[in-house]
């Protein structure tokens, strides 16, 4: 690890060092207007930075500098050309790696570990995969009959949708960004990205990456602000705006949808889980355990695809539960910097709020603690930073508040089962659908309990294992569409046939 990277934050906190001012990025320049409101260091609970609000007249400016982008030289840019600057983007992150590393953990507070291997590489991985991916697809072509006795061809092309919103989410910002970011400027969109405002800083940053590379004014524009009454609402409901990605919470994606609705935006929805695993008795257990305990407190919990549900069949239960309790004790929360430190803190104080009140809820419900449950008592800086225990339950039915709402924590419940019909039951019985993890040596139960599995992506022996090209989204109440590959490729274009009669 950099020493000088090591200690760059806290020098910059014990030297009372001014906030950074995180502006508006609106047709290739930073704006300095806007009403400031504070971002927090999570593992500090300390102000670091603080981001101008955008009002409705920078919302206009956005949506004009982005039209014009879009009619001018990027959406009329060759694919070539276009590919090629996506690509120099890629390289620009990476060669301001640090820059990129130290903004996204200022913003999370997440390990430097994390960051380092996940977060960064992935937001320069996606304009590299969206890059091939728009110079390896094809669109139909088909000849006719014509009723004259003569022929006709029919054949597709791609064309951008126009202006795009893209609404992202704070758990893994700068990652979940680029990958709405990268294809919809592969496709030669023009962008409108409004990060959550708790973690805008390397958004923010990328838009001096798309400066300094050469990207034409108004392609990439950043918005900073909130949802309701503010940037969120403004871009949802603006008439110039085409369509709206969004990767956030199920009721945030409703109150979009419906106002959007008016002015009949495409929708691209990433939403909530209450996801499970299933742990059968012919798993190999130390494999199963380490995957699962990688899942739950991964990013501190975090993330959408975590198992907050986990069946596990009767004869190895009692052994699951002890090792996934050694695993949740084993982990260290600590600030980011820290040696050994692999546990974060959640994203604000209000979350950790939520969190614990979840907690709480547990046993009032009748849970089985079998450890964690508090929060931890940290020493330095992390002593105020938003951090809670890494926490395992037994002893809940499925109707359980727990093992129904989406906690977005370091938790998970562990029930036993005892037939494959009844885990496959467990499974399903929630209202959303984003991802599942199965564990089995049966080759012939993986297939036949991974294609029950009622959402969109179903691991079997693994978790968190991405081909990029492959259909990403959810079920039920965990999203609309698919991202990824030609997935992603085909939201973000439109196709329009040309039928030439020969």
């Amino acid at each position: 690890m950099d020493a000088a990277l090591l200690n760059k934050d806290v020098a910059a906190a014990s030297a009372g060092a001014a906030p950074r001012i995180l502006r508006n990025f609106v047709g290739g320049q930073f704006l300095d207007r806007g009403t400031p409101f504070d971002v927090y260091n999570p593992a500090t609970g300390k102000v670091h930075a603080r981001a101008l609000e955008a009002d409705a007249e920078t919302i206009d400016l956005a949506v004009v500098a982005a039209r014009r982008a879009v009619e001018g030289d990027w959406g009329r840019m060759p694919l070539a050309k276009r590919r090629a600057l996506l690509i120099r983007v890629a390289d620009r992150i990476e060669e301001r790696f640090d820059d990129f590393l130290e903004a996204e953990i200022a913003d999370t507070g997440k390990p430097y570990e994390l960051a380092h291997h996940l977060d960064i590489p992935r937001g320069a991985a996606n304009f590299r995969v969206f890059a091939d991916a728009i110079a390896n697809l094809s669109t139909e072509c088909f000849e006719m009959d014509t009723p004259d006795g003569g022929k006709a061809l029919n054949y597709a092309v791609r064309k951008p949708l126009g202006v795009v919103g893209i609404i992202s989410p704070w758990n893994l910002p700068l990652l979940l960004m680029t990958w709405k970011a990268a294809p919809a400027l592969a496709c030669g969109n023009a962008v409108i990205v409004k990060p959550s405002e708790e973690t805008p800083s390397t958004t923010t940053l990328l838009g001096e990456v798309m400066a300094e590379v050469g990207m034409p004014d108004g392609a990439f524009n950043v918005v900073h602000g909130f949802g309701p009454g503010s940037a969120g609402e403004l871009l949802t409901t603006h008439p110039g705006i085409r369509a709206i990605t969004f990767t956030g919470e199920t009721r945030t994606g409703a109150a979009i949808m419906k106002a959007a609705a008016p002015t009949v935006k495409a929708l691209s929805f990433e939403l909530g889980g209450k996801n499970p695993a299933i742990i059968f008795a012919d798993a190999n257990l130390d494999a199963a355990v380490a995957g699962l305990a990688r899942a739950v407190f991964l990013n501190t919990g975090q993330v959408c695809l975590a198992p907050e549900r986990i069946y596990v069949e009767r004869p190895v239960f009692d052994c699951f539960v002890a090792a996934m309790k050694a695993k949740a004790e084993g982990l260290k929360a600590g600030a980011p910097y820290a040696e050994g430190t692999t546990l974060g803190p959640l994203i604000s104080d209000e979350h950790r709020r939520k969190v614990l009140e979840y907690y709480r809820l547990a046993i009032a419900e009748g849970a089985t603690l079998i450890t964690g449950g508090g929060v931890p008592q940290l020493k330095g800086e992390a002593a105020d930073g938003y951090f809670v225990e890494p926490t395992l339950w037994t002893g809940l039915g499925p109707d359980a508040r727990i093992c129904r709402e989406e906690i977005f924590g370091p938790c998970a419940h562990i029930a036993p089962f005892d037939t494959e019909e009844e885990a496959i039951r467990l499974a399903n019985d929630t209202d959303y659908g984003l991802a599942s993890s199965i564990w089995t040596t049966d080759l012939a139960r993986a297939h036949r309990v991974g294609k029950e599995m009622e959402v969109g992506i179903s691991w079997v022996n693994c978790w968190f294992l991405r081909d990029l090209r492959t259909p990403f989204g959810g079920a039920k109440m965990s999203g609309i569409g698919r991202e990824g590959g030609e997935h992603s490729i085909n939201f973000y274009s439109e196709p329009t046939n040309i039928c030439i009669k020969l």
